[in-house]
């Protein structure tokens, strides 16, 4: 064999280990699981609250944030706050919020874990709410926080949409460059994040997805009806289309919800207080106005009339949020 013919298949092995090979986490990472083992919720707001400078370990456990069941690779719990509906008022609909899909935006993160101190404060029963403020945790809780989790996958393109098997990989080698900010794994739904994400929407089936996402500084939307918000705060509607295996395909394009896609000016600085307020409100507002029984007939679910608000006296509702 000559060195040409032996040194190729090496490179080439050595490609595809660095693609597919988890994020390293440095010996003496405070925020990594060394063991493997899987971490309490305490644990989990633990390295949460150890990370991030806007969110204080306290923050995070007053929340009481439920455990899911699902767990990131490296054993983190995936962390949700249900809304649930109110005696005697009947929701106009499902909200899923999803944070941190993307590890080294910090303030999606953090921007969440404020909204959920609005609902525990305001929640009236108008939607019924689920909230995962951070869906990656692996990404985030390394000594250098990433976009991918733990094996080096970007979530965002992992989603089971039509001819992903073909399209993710030829959109990543031809279009990306191998970029492996945008590795889509191995397999459609191949990572247990993804998967909780998709397991999330078949059983909760939101009328509307939030995804928070940084540093755009835009408004994305993709999916049904024809009226997207055109700003929430001062981020302006500007359509970023979608790609293979992103959750905008999956759940905007293929499943038919819904989806807005809140990009937040800074990954590393939060909103001003002001800011977070604005887009929640106008975010509350745009739901009030375009989530209506008839959506459930696009799911296949119940139709039945919900009690609604009358969209004509809405401020003294929204005003309370303030």
């Amino acid at each position: 064999m000559t060195q040409k013919a032996f040194v190729r298949p090496l490179l080439m092995a050595l490609t595809l280990l660095l693609c597919t090979a988890p994020v390293a986490e440095a010996a003496g990472d405070p925020y990594a699981n060394p063991e493997g083992r899987r971490l309490s919720v305490k644990e989990a707001c633990q390295r949460i609250g150890t990370k991030l400078g806007s969110v204080s370990i306290r923050d995070c456990l007053k929340q009481k944030l439920r455990h899911t069941g699902s767990y990131s690779v490296n054993g983190t719990p995936i962390l949700m706050k249900e809304y649930p509906p109110l005696k005697n008022r009947r929701p106009r609909g499902r909200i899923l919020v999803i944070g941190g899909i993307h590890g080294d935006e910090y303030s999606s993160v953090s921007i969440a874990f404020r909204w959920l101190e609005k609902l525990n404060r305001h929640h009236s029963g108008l939607f019924h709410w689920h909230v995962a403020p951070l869906v990656n945790p692996d990404g985030l809780l390394q000594r250098k926080s990433s976009r991918m989790n733990a094996r080096g996958v970007d979530l965002n393109r992992n989603f089971s949409t039509p001819n992903w098997a073909v399209e993710a990989p030829d959109y990543w080698v031809n279009r990306t460059r191998r970029d492996p900010r945008r590795y889509p794994g191995t397999a459609a739904l191949s990572e247990p994040e993804s998967r909780w994400i998709a397991e999330e929407i078949e059983t909760f089936k939101p009328d509307v997805i939030v995804s928070i996402h940084a540093p755009y500084g835009l408004l994305d939307f993709d999916g049904p009806p024809k009226n997207p918000p055109q700003k929430l705060g001062s981020l302006y509607l500007s359509p970023l289309g979608t790609y293979p295996g992103s959750l905008g395909r999956y759940a905007g394009m293929h499943k038919r919800i819904p989806i807005i896609t809140i990009e937040l000016q800074y990954a590393g600085i939060m909103p001003s207080k002001s800011e977070i307020r604005n887009i929640w409100m106008d975010l509350v507002r745009w739901l009030s106005r375009n989530v209506r029984p008839e959506m459930r007939r696009v799911h296949g679910r119940d139709s039945r009339p919900f009690n609604m608000l009358d969209p004509n006296n809405l401020e003294s509702w929204e005003e309370s949020l303030s």
